[in-house]
């Protein structure tokens, strides 16, 4: 699946959040709940936002 790099940008400190949690692909993102994604420092609605929709492109979405 595609890795964090390649996607849609969600800015530096979102992408740094997710990489320090382990998250390196975004098909890991698939059915996490947005609360623990919200709860990284760096990640905030708009990320989240971007996320999903890039989820949703392969039929996934965030828990």
């Amino acid at each position: 699946m595609t890795p964090l790099e390649e996607m849609p940008r969600i800015g530096a400190p979102a992408t740094g959040a997710l990489r320090r949690a382990g998250y390196t692909q975004l098909g890991q993102l698939a059915g996490v709940p947005r609360a623990t994604l919200a709860a990284l420092h760096g990640v905030g609605p708009k990320a989240l936002r971007i996320l999903d929709e890039a989820l949703a492109e392969h039929g996934l979405r965030l828990g």
